[in-house]
């Protein structure tokens, strides 16, 4: 009977011990502050263009 009870209280502990770890783990997401969406590298608009003019283009 000993080893039947130490059994389930180790289940027992086990369990409150990762609910208790699952809940730190999401209150320690929701403290740290939320980063800036910030773009590591940026590109430059391309210059407005009208219609292709460029030589062969319509060649078919």
């Amino acid at each position: 009977m000993s080893r039947l009870l130490a059994a389930i209280l180790t289940c027992v502990a086990a369990a409150v011990l990762a609910t208790g770890t699952a809940f730190g783990i999401v209150a320690a997401l929701e403290a740290t502050p939320e980063q800036q969406n910030v773009p590591l590298v940026t590109f430059p608009d391309p210059p407005a263009q009208g219609p292709s003019t460029a030589p062969g283009s319509d060649a078919g």
